[in-house]
């Protein structure tokens, strides 16, 4: 524990919410909701104004509709976020080389370890500095804890809400804590509450009150010992800066449950392609490759396969993500699937590529000599993304829910849908006639009238409100034909007017892009 506040914790305000009120002037100060905008979609991010109505992060999109409907719902834009993210963090890196993110908007910081303070005065004054710096380079707010430990800086910073510095001295910890729910506690939640609960235990004074033994004989040696510090207000766990990945993993929930068995396996297969995506952005491989399956009644099954050698071939990750779909009854229906690695290095194992290209190469000839046919079909080893169906025709994996005009995964699962890779996706390859999709909130740019953003679409025609971030007033809305050639997708716009730093064209995939439906401002 340390004796001054020089452990910051900054939760930006709303995030996902407030960056597109600050994108789309015509929404600000009205209820903002962003995540999932299919039948089973679930908030991400819910405004200030849109929570006055009880709507609030992880709740299903249904209800929240039902709660407001007259909010503007919008699905997320994660290259936004990761752009305004990454001004944030780099602010944060100037107080100290010590920055531990917990999330796109969410970080610790080690102000002593970069010199930016070593007493209250100074530590107030680094936070303050960072709030309007925050201000004015991204035009949002964050919210600023500050105390002598992680656990008490992150409290700090839920007090400060919204857009506000609140500092906790030193030896004033349990003092703070005392009145406090068990729940405030890192480690405590809805399953160990109750248990506590039924103990009567509610508030972290009675958990410090009943002593060290009494909660090791509740929950564990290793659980009780560290509850029982943090309820005396001890936590001495260090600003990490990197922490390694313990897994990457992708999935998807479908608006509709998928009965099709070459359908799960064609999702499986996309699912797989995503995962190595993400393992190699990351510069990573794994030996462990994890199917997850949560069927129609909510059952959840988890299955695995580890190889002999770390690899990030998306091949031999998704012929051992099939392996594992066989091992799994799918009658009834399929609400998610998810595709993981874990076991990661740092390196490959080289003769797992030899091994995948021998066994498919095996395959063909198998293939072949059976119908009389070249090797390398539809079904052959060169990595195209394109099934063939039982009866020869081509196959386009289905976009999945959450990507469509009306669909939207679940935020918070394998990364939620960003509007800007339907339209994308729709001028790569939609079979002849299909219309193109918009999704709500989508950025877009008109040949005559400039930039814009989708605040719906349907029936064959897509409405959008021309305008930008710094436009004095709201923009004027106008409707055009779905596949009106002069609307094209767009990359989103900095949320401050002359930043030449912003990112000209961020990488987007379909492991956090999709989504639809409509706004309503």
């Amino acid at each position: 524990m340390r004796s001054a506040p020089t452990i910051l914790h900054l939760d930006m305000d709303a995030f996902f919410a407030a960056a597109e009120q600050a994108a789309k002037p015509s929404l600000r100060g009205k209820p903002v909701v962003v995540g999932g905008l299919g039948p089973r979609g679930v908030v991400a991010t819910a405004s200030y104004e849109a929570r006055r109505f009880g709507v609030h992060s992880a709740m299903p999109m249904a209800q929240a509709r039902r709660l407001a409907p007259n909010a503007a719902y919008l699905v997320p834009r994660f290259s936004l976020y990761r752009a305004v993210s990454e001004q944030v963090m780099e602010l944060l890196r100037r107080l100290s080389p010590l920055v531990e993110p917990l999330s796109l908007d969410e970080a610790f910081v080690d102000l002593e370890a970069g010199g930016s303070a070593w007493d209250a005065a100074t530590a107030r004054e680094a936070g303050e500095r960072l709030r309007a710096d925050i201000r004015a380079v991204t035009g949002l707010t964050g919210s600023v804890g500050l105390a002598g430990s992680k656990m008490i800086a992150k409290i700090a910073s839920e007090e400060a809400k919204p857009d506000g510095l609140v500092l906790i001295e030193p030896g004033t910890e349990r003092e703070l804590l005392g009145p406090r729910s068990v729940r405030i506690l890192p480690g405590v939640g809805p399953a160990t509450g109750e248990h506590l609960r039924r103990a009567g235990m509610t508030t972290v004074a009675d958990l410090a009150g009943a002593g060290e033994d009494e909660l090791v004989r509740l929950l564990g040696k290793a659980h009780g010992e560290s509850l029982y510090r943090m309820a005396r207000g001890y936590d001495d766990r260090p600003v990490v800066a990197e922490r390694d990945a313990k897994s990457v993993s992708v999935e998807d929930t479908f608006d509709v449950d998928l009965h099709d068995r070459l359908r799960v396996r064609i999702e499986v297969e996309r699912l797989a392609e995503r995962c190595v995506q993400r393992l190699r952005g990351a510069g990573r491989s794994g030996r462990t490759v994890v199917l997850k399956v949560r069927r129609y009644d909510f059952s959840t099954l988890t299955r695995s396969e580890t190889l002999r050698g770390p690899t990030d071939d998306p091949v031999v990750v998704r012929e051992a993500a099939a392996r594992l779909l066989e091992a799994v009854d799918t009658t009834g229906g399929v609400r998610l699937l998810g595709v993981g690695v874990t076991g990661l290095a740092d390196y490959t194992q080289e003769d797992l590529f030899a091994q995948a290209a021998a066994e498919r190469a095996a395959a063909e000839a198998e293939a072949a000599e059976a119908s009389g046919a070249e090797p390398g079909g539809a079904h052959g080893g060169d990595g195209a993304e394109e099934e063939r169906s039982p009866g020869g025709a081509a196959v386009v994996p289905a976009v999945p829910a959450g990507a469509g005009a009306a669909g939207g995964t679940g935020a918070g699962g394998a990364g939620a849908p960003d509007g800007q890779a339907v339209a994308a996706a729709a001028g790569r390859g939609e079979p002849e006639g299909e219309e193109r999709r918009w999704a709500a909130g989508q950025d877009v740019r008109h040949a005559e009238y400039g930039a814009g953003w989708v605040q719906g679409s349907g029936l064959g025609r897509v409405t959008v409100r021309f305008e930008e971030p710094w436009s004095a007033a709201p923009g004027r809305v106008r409707t055009f034909r779905a596949d009106d050639p002069e609307l094209e997708p767009s990359d989103p716009l900095p949320l401050v007017a002359g930043q030449s730093s912003w990112p000209a064209s961020l990488p987007k995939s379909r492991s956090e892009d999709g989504g639809g439906g409509s706004a309503r401002p």
